[in-house]
């Protein structure tokens, strides 16, 4: 079976090989058809050996955690032969800790998850993957071209769950958002912000290319520019950069009573000048909160899954700039200014 891989902690190991054996049983009872999977940074990272771990002694890693493929068979009975899919990401731990054991693994306390592609578990860019039944996400028959999506919706989904529920510390009735980012998590960010009909606005520097009319596509604001300069104190910000002056600087923008979910990851290594004291006060004398998001748990999936089957699909399409075969991956992860999200197709 051919898939791609690397050898975790050897930078720019990646290949496309044609020896992999069928996925093990115990990877899960529903056997899946690779369709496609979505390229994006965390694949980066892992190539250049930044983290990600291999699930047994020969170090190999399938790699590729934003899947979208058919089902071929389910000894459960659960799932049907041709219903369209993805993979839930993450799995608890095995201890397991408090929130794992309620299906909260998203919010895992000890560090013993495992996630498919990046941590201990193989992941989706292979022919043929298997999911346990409970890990399986369906898809609407009409997302087969986008359904790669729904693990990056996922984690916008979750960001919006803990705005929502932050926000009934009080009246909660925000009115603009502000996205810094316009990358795949920003724009999918900004399309949950218009289906809650609240004023969107998204901030990114490019000033070209495909972004400003996908902004526009959802009926929201682009900017380009610093933060300081929007002309407004966004209710709610959703950073999707991880770069730290944008950081410090929304933080900063927010409005009185604001909320700033943290979904961009930084490199760190970088020193940044901050009045740390000045910031502490200000969030605190307007009642601010600023938290980090990351991954999804089961219920965020299937939330993602209904925004994407309620999104304008010609949009949707639109954010997938460059679908490239399997077999041309290193096509896949270069670095293209106009790239929105790629995708591998294991389909042709």
């Amino acid at each position: 079976m051919r898939g791609l891989i690397v050898e975790a902690g050897r930078a720019d190991s990646v290949r496309y090989v044609d020896d992999l054996p069928e996925p093990d049983e115990s990877e899960g009872q529903v056997l899946v058809q690779a369709l496609a999977v979505g390229v994006c940074g965390t694949d980066r990272e892992i190539i250049a050996a930044e983290y990600g771990t291999a699930p047994g002694p020969d170090g190999r890693l399938v790699i590729g955690h934003e899947s979208l493929g058919r089902v071929i068979s389910d000894d459960s009975g659960r799932w049907q032969p041709g219903e369209l899919v993805a993979g839930v990401v993450r799995r608890p731990d095995p201890v397991p800790c408090v929130n794992c054991l309620v299906g909260e693994w998203d919010m895992c306390r000890n560090g013993q998850y495992v996630e498919c592609g990046i941590k201990e578990r193989h992941g989706f860019a292979r022919e043929r993957w298997r999911v346990e039944p409970d890990f399986a996400v369906a898809l609407d028959p009409a997302l087969i071209e986008v359904g790669m999506l729904l693990e990056p919706t996922s984690i916008v989904a979750k960001a919006w769950e803990h705005i929502e529920r932050i926000g009934l510390r009080a009246r909660y009735d925000p009115r603009t958002v502000l996205v810094t980012g316009a990358g795949p998590i920003g724009l999918l960010a900004a399309l949950l912000g218009r289906q809650r009909d609240l004023e969107v606005h998204v901030l990114d520097r490019a000033d070209t290319g495909p972004k400003p009319d996908l902004v526009a596509g959802l009926g929201a604001t682009y900017h380009t520019g610093s933060v300081c300069d929007i002309g407004f104190q966004p209710d709610l910000v959703l950073e999707c950069t991880g770069a730290p002056q944008v950081i410090a600087q929304v933080i900063d923008q927010v409005g009185p009573n604001g909320t700033v979910a943290l979904t961009g990851v930084s490199s760190g290594g970088r020193k940044l000048a901050l009045d740390l004291g000045g910031l502490n006060r200000d969030m605190v004398l307007e009642n601010n909160v600023v938290f980090g998001s990351v991954n999804a748990n089961l219920r965020h999936w299937q939330e993602a899954a209904h925004a994407l089957r309620s999104a304008d699909p010609d949009w949707l399409a639109a954010l997938i700039t460059r679908r490239v075969p399997a077999d041309h991956y290193t096509e896949a992860l270069e670095n293209r200014p106009d790239d929105i999200k790629v995708v591998l197709d294991f389909a042709s």
